[in-house]
């Protein structure tokens, strides 16, 4: 099984952000924590801050049976992220460290969490492992 993960805005910068929050492990920890948890899966990683390079990779996702893509602070207001994850045929999950539906009142709405086959918020990289665990769970069926 190939999944690609995509890391959006300021998650390069875990490990520096409110912990309470986002828990202490880095990107790179994560993706550490995946890889590790899932010897089975052939991961690609991917993080940009750039919104656009994040919409070219969607639109390219062919190769790929599984995606999980924690956006970020796009996942609040992006329509052209929405979009073009829409069209991404594969199995996908979105991914949240922290629980968005009991944080400041912008942060509440995911315009992807109708879209997403897996959606897993608040457990911080629990978050991960627990939406890669359904998604090869689908995968499967």
């Amino acid at each position: 099984m190939k999944c690609l993960v995509i890391h959006g805005p300021n998650l390069n910068m875990l490990g520096k952000r409110n912990q309470s929050l986002y828990g202490s492990l880095t990107m790179q920890d994560i993706n550490a924590l995946l890889s590790n948890t899932y010897p089975e899966v052939d991961f690609t990683f991917f993080q940009s801050n750039h919104e656009g390079l994040i919409i070219d990779l969607l639109q390219n996702t062919e190769e790929y049976d599984a995606l999980m893509i924690n956006p970020g602070g796009l996942a609040h207001h992006s329509v052209i992220l929405r979009d073009a994850f829409e069209l991404v045929t594969c199995k996908k999950a979105v991914v949240h460290l922290s629980d968005i539906e009991h944080r400041e009142y912008f942060r509440r709405f995911d315009i992807l969490k109708p879209l997403a086959d897996v959606y897993v918020i608040g457990q911080k990289e629990q978050s991960y492992v627990l939406a890669m665990k359904e998604l090869i769970e689908k995968h499967l069926q």
